[in-house]
């Protein structure tokens, strides 16, 4: 294009914001007059339910998104279908914010009502830039990197054998090509008496500390390893664990107590020089604020499907960064769910590291026409418009969950 049509106010292009708000450059507006026709999902019976949402435009152009995960996401998508018909797709942001103002009374501050949002949300960046023929991360201001590093959520036939985990991380780093990799911690360990109580006697953290020595002592220099606690642990444990644990190789310690109590979360971050992680569970900017402002945490976890989609988890990235603290993505996701997490973690400057739970899964990659998502415990970002991804309706359609009927292909 031109600097003359650039200039001239008879021309075609005009120019916009990311909304869609006009500003000067872009097609004008009788080019994007384009309607949200439908919204449609499906259940995908992976390693964990997959929620497959797609939204359909009257300028024959749909997108495919992904919500965390399963049971009510449908219906709650349903719920909000007819405040989004009709709708221009472009405009994300208005629309994710109507949405969330929408379903306010439903409890739309977190929950399945954000992921479900996410869902939708994720899907409209697609059709975005399938309509604007510029990849998602484009979306999102442009990318830092050319692919995103992946580490590999790791599991056992005995997960607290200590020297199967150790095996286990071997073979991933020798066999599969990963440097990065998570074991679980909450594991029974054959000292527990009360897991209700959330309390970690000696013995039961001597145990954990071992799954973390051997570990991290089979890999040495070759590979980095976390550990995720799931919430399990009581504040007191939570503190010893992570001191015993500073010995070792530690990249983080994840998630080591429940999510509701931001200042002992504080108290454990501040009180340890392990490494800790969170944010799974809290949704939105609103949710991590002041997990970062208090500096309570080391690295944020955020999951791109449930914390609000692909913007706000570009909002949260610019949060942490303020506070020089990295990205590490939560994700359990299908490669849709997993591709829109990958295009932001091009799309900021503190990615850190992007989770895959389904390595022990033949069937993840088939449901995409694209081949060879992740190489070498990498995931490139396409440079194809959308997410760049093509579902293969027949192997979503093999691996429904039960009850689900496949949605329209257009």
């Amino acid at each position: 294009m031109s600097y003359e049509t650039l200039s001239d106010p008879n021309a075609e292009y005009t120019m916009r914001d990311l909304s869609g708000k006009s500003m000067g450059l872009s097609r004008d507006s009788s080019s994007r007059d384009i309607e949200i026709t439908d919204v449609q999902t499906v259940i995908v019976d992976g390693n964990y339910p997959w929620t497959l949402v797609r939204v359909y435009t009257d300028a024959g152009v749909s997108g495919i998104g992904e919500s965390y995960w399963g049971g009510a996401i449908p219906e709650i998508i349903e719920r909000m279908k007819p405040f989004i018909v009709g709708e221009n797709p472009l405009d994300v942001d208005r629309i994710y914010e109507h949405l969330v103002q929408k379903m306010s009374g439903e409890g739309s501050i977190a929950g399945k009502d954000i992921a479900a949002i996410s869902g939708i949300e994720i899907a409209l960046n697609d059709v975005a830039g399938k309509i604007l023929d510029v990849p998602a991360y484009q979306l999102l201001g442009g990318k830092y990197r050319d692919e995103v590093r992946v580490y590999c959520d790791c599991h056992t036939e005995d997960e607290a054998d200590p020297e199967a985990c150790a095996d286990e991380a071997e073979r991933v780093v020798e066999e599969l090509g990963y440097d990065a990799l998570k074991f679980d911690l909450d594991v029974p360990s054959g000292y527990e008496q009360d897991r209700a109580n959330r309390f970690l006697s000696k013995p039961e953290i001597d145990h954990k500390a071992e799954i973390v020595k051997q570990v991290t002592e089979r890999v040495g220099d070759r590979a980095l390893a976390a550990f995720d606690c799931h919430w399990a642990f009581s504040a007191g444990s939570a503190r010893r664990l992570a001191r015993a644990l500073e010995p070792y190789n530690v990249w983080w310690l994840e998630d080591p107590i429940p999510p509701e109590n931001h200042d002992v979360q504080r108290e454990i971050t501040q009180g340890t020089s392990t490494p800790i992680a969170t944010g799974e569970n809290v949704y939105r900017t609103h949710g991590q604020r002041r997990l970062l402002e208090e500096q309570a945490v080391d690295i944020v976890a955020p999951d791109v499907p449930k914390v609000g989609g692909m913007r706000e988890s570009t909002k949260i990235a610019t949060l942490a960064d303020i506070y020089y603290v990295p990205l590490a993505m939560h994700n359990v996701s299908s490669p849709v769910g997993t591709m829109a997490s990958a295009h932001v973690g091009a799309a900021i400057p503190n990615a850190l590291a992007l989770e895959y739970h389904s390595y022990e899964l033949g069937w993840w990659e088939d449901l995409v026409e694209e081949d060879n998502l992740i190489e070498n415990g990498r995931m490139a970002v396409t440079e194809e418009p959308g997410l760049g991804l093509t579902l293969d309706f027949d192997a979503v359609e093999e691996h429904l969950a039960d009850g689900q009927e496949l949605f329209d292909e257009e």
